[in-house]
């Protein structure tokens, strides 16, 4: 990795699929390093979540990020759905965490805005988008997309809060 730029993480959690993306970032240009997404096995929730923390942590472990950023948990319609999701989200979050990286957080629409340029992009858009920003001979799994596009936001915004611009929003979030 040359050494003017950071190697991210960016997570996508799910307690059924966990995407990721790592990339290796100047804060202009954003290279490739590997993607992919974890299958949870497991019919019961805390095995589950011990899997997620378990196989980012391995993931962590292998390829040395410097720092991970994360989607945000919104409320859609089923509540239950969004506590498992957080809790996914929290194991990943304990993975990056361990590993002392600090973990940026994100929403959907910031994510997607990042990287489409309109907060309201489909799966299929941020899929291309991550094939051409990042110069992928394949087109990404929804999830491992959705993980390169997390990545790819927070080297986006590590590069403007380096350059002391940007709004910081509550709870200390850069939007």
């Amino acid at each position: 990795m040359p050494a003017n730029k950071i190697r991210i993480i960016g997570i996508d959690p799910g307690s059924r699929c966990t995407g990721y993306g790592v990339i290796d970032s100047d804060g202009f240009r954003h290279d490739y390093v590997t993607s992919g997404y974890v299958k949870i096995k497991g019919d019961e929730l805390p095995e589950r979540l011990g899997m997620i923390f378990n196989e980012i942590s391995t993931i962590i472990e292998k390829w040395q990020p410097q720092t991970m950023g994360i989607e945000l948990v919104f409320v859609n319609k089923n509540v239950d759905s969004a506590l498992k999701l957080g809790q996914a989200r929290g194991a990943a979050i304990c993975a990056g965490t361990n590993a002392k990286l600090d973990v940026g957080e994100y929403t959907p629409r910031a994510i997607k805005k990042a990287v489409v340029g309109t907060g309201s992009a489909d799966k299929q858009q941020i899929q291309q988008m991550m094939k051409l920003l990042l110069k992928l001979d394949f087109e990404p799994q929804s999830d491992e997309a959705d993980g390169l596009a997390i990545a790819v936001c927070h080297a986006n915004h590590m590069h403007v809060k380096s350059l002391g611009i940007g709004t910081k929003v509550r709870g200390g979030r850069w939007r």
